[in-house]
């Protein structure tokens, strides 16, 4: 199993490390992978719409975000983490998956999404965590990931040696749960309800949709009519 962690800021703190323990727990050191923001990836989208109407190769970061892309598609599990900034998450997280609308269902989903799971993972000296674990689970719902499992804690704390031991007790005992569940669905990953009827909705759009590139990607993988990128 790969796992990809993709950290919303440069330093190892709390959040970084609560990401890193449920990665261990999932596969051996030599398949985890580790992206920090904005040291491996900090442009701002330009808002050119360049990667919806034209193409994800026409965005003006595309060279500096292929080889995040690669490692994301590579992945069978990915690891968001962000601690709280004002009640979301940082800025360089949000700036990141502002470069992946294209990749959204309502445009170009990628196939292989539908079979991945992901966990978002923030932490707080006190609150905020639910706002900025949403604002990462969005977009993974809306990439297709059909599985999102989310680990918020407010450690009482403002770095991972400070935290508590009953703290961190808790933790762990919440990253078993959800590596065991991860574990257990790896390779026939179920697919919700809820992804089952927004893809539907956005397949009857797509017959004739506003933007060629998305209507053409559609029909070329027939998904306008019943075919579906799971099983």
């Amino acid at each position: 199993m790969k796992v990809l962690i993709i950290s919303g800021t440069n330093h190892k703190g709390s959040t970084y490390n609560i990401g890193r323990l449920v990665a261990e727990k999932l596969t051996s050191a030599e398949n985890i992978s580790e992206v920090f923001l904005p040291r491996d990836f900090g442009e701002f989208c330009c808002g050119c719409t360049n990667c919806i109407v034209k193409g994800a190769e026409k965005c003006p970061h595309y060279a500096k975000l292929a080889s995040v892309t690669e490692l994301i598609d590579a992945a069978d599990v990915l690891i968001l983490t962000s601690p709280v900034y004002v009640y979301h998450c940082t800025g360089q997280m949000k700036a990141f998956l502002d470069h992946y609308a294209w990749r959204w269902m309502s445009h170009r989903p990628d196939e292989g999404m539908f079979s991945k799971q992901a966990v978002v993972v923030s932490t707080a000296a006190g609150a905020g965590m639910k706002s900025a674990m949403k604002d990462m689970a969005d977009s993974c719902f809306f990439w297709g990931i059909p599985q999102t499992y989310r680990l918020g804690k407010a450690v009482a704390a403002v770095d991972w040696q400070s935290v508590k031991p009953e703290i961190k007790k808790s933790i762990e005992a919440k990253a078993d749960s959800i590596a065991e569940k991860i574990l257990k669905r790896q390779g026939k990953v179920p697919v919700p309800l809820k992804t089952r009827a927004f893809f539907r909705i956005m397949s009857l759009m797509q017959r004739n949709g506003w933007n060629k590139a998305d209507e053409d990607y559609w029909k070329e993988k027939g998904w306008t009519g019943k075919k579906r990128p799971w099983k």
